[in-house]
């Protein structure tokens, strides 16, 4: 009899995770990587009224057009280009990206993107001056709270980031394949301001 073969879904900073301590409450940097996480690029086909409209019927999230995240009940329209959104589910099934193409149908142009993106969750006291040391936007309360997001570069790396609440944290969503090349940053860079991170728990109500 051949033998069967079972495949293990494996985070794209699974290593680096392992090798994080555990972070204790007064932790001031925890990074975890947000798994399970359905991602598609939601782009307009012209009548952005009446996708606005649809989303607002299918899911009572109102579609906001600049760079905004808009959430509810685990699913979030992230504002990432003009008539260009990040859809996000929490803990999504393979079909989730399908089932929003139906949705849109004719109004907007969906691309699964779940697993090609690996997003990671920093938060804590020390995570605005992190993320502030790679990316050229301005991350001060007064101009980057709760709710915003930007597309920016972090080490020459492309990222998708928002911010989720006052503590603050944010979620940063990069390709797979630069995982190791953003970790090494993140690593640079704490030592650097001499923090030391330590390995998050998920909070899936954000």
């Amino acid at each position: 009899m051949a033998e069967r073969l079972f495949l293990t879904a494996r985070g794209a900073f699974a290593d680096q995770m392992a090798r994080l301590p555990r972070a204790h409450v007064d932790s001031v940097l925890r990074i975890t990587e947000h798994l399970g996480l359905g991602l598609a690029t939601l782009m307009s086909r012209g009548d952005e009224a009446a996708l606005t409209s649809r989303i607002a019927e299918q899911f009572g999230i109102d579609l906001s057009s600049g760079p905004k995240r808009s959430a509810r009940g685990g699913t979030a329209f992230v504002g990432i280009g003009p008539g260009t959104w990040l859809a996000c589910r929490e803990a999504a099934d393979p079909n989730w990206a399908s089932g929003l193409a139906a949705t849109v149908s004719g109004l907007a142009s969906i691309s699964d993107q779940s697993n090609g993106y690996a997003v990671l969750r920093v938060t804590g006291p020390a995570a605005r001056n992190l993320l502030s040391r790679g990316a050229f936007i301005d991350f001060h309360p007064s101009v980057f709270g709760p709710g915003s997001s930007a597309v920016t570069t972090i080490a020459h790396i492309g990222v998708m980031l928002w911010q989720l609440d006052d503590a603050p944290t944010y979620d940063v969503a990069l390709f797979r394949s630069y995982a190791e090349s953003f970790w090494h940053w993140i690593e640079s860079t704490c030592a650097a301001i001499g923090i030391r991170p330590a390995a998050g728990t998920m909070d899936s109500s954000k």
